[in-house]
């Protein structure tokens, strides 16, 4: 059942684990498949470069397991995850990783700002990656505290835990997301150092909003 998903979805949890956004089995992800309305999610407690196809668990929105071939159980954090579909029912995938820098930023209790103009592309409409209120991971308190973060952006951080990114296309749009958390949480940890801990000049939302591609560009028979 939804071979396809599966594999796309366990390529970006072994993606992950490669480029280092996830480390030590945490982390997880998921996608949704758009005929059925069921969920492709990975596994708890598996290394990634181990998993194959068959341990890519299904779910409905309402938690239960629809299949798992394997016999391995979803991510104790799938409630997180069906919450954010049936909050956002445009979002077609999930990533929760465990960088670095968007660790720290999360830790903090500190949303990242608009530093650079890239996080236009993340639908922050308060130009900056909120960051969810404290909910123990696997638990309900952790799946409600994310409803209005990812109301607010596409992007957002766990409090004391994370980072969630989803998209509306696919989990490798999703995934790109997250990289884009980590490494916009880099640069403003930088420039926070730089600048002697004083807050560096972000981008307001006004300006975000005004992106366009440039009419100066023109193509042919247009």
């Amino acid at each position: 059942m939804l071979e396809d998903l599966k594999l796309r979805v366990m390529n970006t949890a072994k993606k992950a684990q490669r480029d280092g956004l996830c480390k030590h089995k945490s982390g997880n992800f998921s996608a949704r498949d758009a005929e059925t309305g069921y969920v492709v999610i990975t596994p708890t407690s598996v290394d990634r470069e181990d998993l194959v196809v068959p341990d890519m668990i299904v779910m409905d929105l309402d938690a239960n397991v629809i299949e798992n071939q394997t016999g391995l159980r979803p991510t104790s954090e799938s409630l997180m995850h069906l919450e954010i579909y049936k909050t956002r029912p445009d979002v077609m995938a999930v990533a929760h990783t465990h960088s670095m820098y968007a660790t720290v930023f999360a830790v903090l209790n500190k949303p990242v700002p608009a530093v650079v103009y890239e996080i236009a592309n993340l639908k922050c409409s308060k130009a900056r990656i909120p960051v969810a209120p404290y909910g123990r991971p696997g638990t309900p308190a952790l799946a409600e505290s994310v409803v209005e973060p990812c109301k607010e952006a596409d992007v957002f951080l766990l409090q004391g835990h994370g980072a969630v990114a989803v998209d509306e296309t696919n989990i490798e749009e999703a995934y790109l997301k997250a990289a884009y958390i980590e490494e916009l949480s880099e640069l403003y940890h930088h420039a926070l150092t730089a600048n002697g801990c004083q807050e560096p000049d972000s981008f307001p939302v006004e300006e975000l909003q005004s992106w366009e591609y440039p009419k100066e560009i023109k193509f042919p028979n247009a």
